[in-house]
C-alpha cells in the first residue's frame, strides 16, 4: 500500500512536470516524506528527477531548446548550494526545512507578481550575474535538503520573459545536472538511502512524463506563466502546511 501510495503521487507530479516545467516535488515531496522518510524521499527525488528530465529532452521527437550559457552557470552556481543542502538535510529537523521552503517562495512570488503587475517600459528583467548566483545557490540548497530545487530557477526565467520551451528544456538541462550531483552530495554526506518499491516508482514516473506532454502542448503564452505561477503558490501553501503539522 505504501508503494501504491507513493508511485500515484510520482505519477501525478511527474505529469505536472511534463506540462509545465516542474512541479514533480510539490505533488510527490509530502507524499515521499510521509511515506518513506527525509532521507529516502529526497533520495527518491534526485534518482527520479534524472529520469524525468533526461525523457523531455531526449524522448520527445524535436531539438530541446536549452539556454546552454544560463544552463551552466546555474549548474556551477549550485555546487556550493547542494553541499549545504546535504548537510542541512542531515542535521536540521524536517519542520524547519518546510519552513524555510515556504518562505523563500512565498517572497519570491510577491516580488514576481509586483514585477508583472508594474507598467512595462523595456522588456524582460536585465541579465544581472548576481541573480543567477542567488537562483543557483538556493535551487542546489533546496534539492538536496527538501528536492525543491523548481522555485527559484522558474522565477528567474519567468523574470526574464523566456518562451515556454526554452523555459521548459532549461529547466529540465539544469534539472538533469542537479538530480545527479544532489546523488553524489548525498553519498557523501552520508543521507542517500535507496528508496523502497524504487522499481515502481521509477515506473509511474514514465507515465506520468508521456501522459503529461498532452498538457504542455495546449499551454502557451500567458497560460502557461500563469500556470507555473500557480503551481508556485501550490508549492508554498504545501511547504507551509508541513512547516506546521
Amino acid at each position: 500500500m505504501t508503494v501504491l501510495a507513493a508511485a500515484v503521487a510520482v505519477f501525478v507530479g511527474a505529469g505536472l512536470q511534463s506540462a509545465t516545467g516542474f512541479g514533480f516535488a510539490l505533488v510527490s515531496a509530502p507524499v515521499l516524506f510521509a511515506l518513506l522518510g527525509p532521507q529516502e524521499a529526497v533520495s527518491a527525488g534526485a534518482l527520479l528527477g534524472v529520469e524525468l528530465s533526461a525523457l523531455t529532452l531526449a524522448t520527445e521527437r524535436r531539438v530541446p531548446d536549452v539556454l546552454h550559457g544560463e544552463a551552466f552557470a546555474l549548474v556551477a552556481w549550485s555546487l556550493p548550494g547542494l553541499a549545504l543542502g546535504a548537510l542541512a538535510l542531515r542535521e536540521l529537523p524536517d519542520h524547519v526545512l518546510s519552513a524555510l521552503v515556504a518562505a523563500g517562495v512565498i517572497g519570491a512570488l510577491i516580488l514576481r507578481l509586483r514585477a508583472r503587475n508594474r507598467p512595462r517600459t523595456g522588456g524582460p528583467a536585465p541579465r544581472r550575474p548576481w541573480r543567477t548566483a542567488a537562483a543557483g545557490v538556493s535551487s542546489g540548497a533546496l534539492s538536496t535538503s527538501t528536492s525543491l530545487s523548481g522555485p527559484p530557477l522558474v522565477l528567474l526565467l519567468l523574470a526574464r520573459a523566456e518562451s515556454p520551451s526554452q523555459m521548459r528544456d532549461t529547466l529540465a538541462a539544469v534539472f538533469v545536472a542537479l538530480a545527479a550531483l544532489s546523488v553524489g552530495a548525498l553519498l557523501i554526506a552520508g543521507a542517500f538511502a535507496v528508496p523502497s518499491g524504487l522499481v515502481a516508482l521509477l515506473a509511474a514516473a514514465v507515465v506520468g512524463q508521456v501522459l503529461g506532454r498532452r498538457g504542455f502542448e495546449l499551454l502557451g503564452g500567458h497560460r502557461h506563466e500563469n500556470a507555473v505561477l500557480a503551481v508556485l503558490a501550490m508549492t508554498a501553501v504545501l511547504a507551509l502546511a508541513s512547516s506546521i503539522v
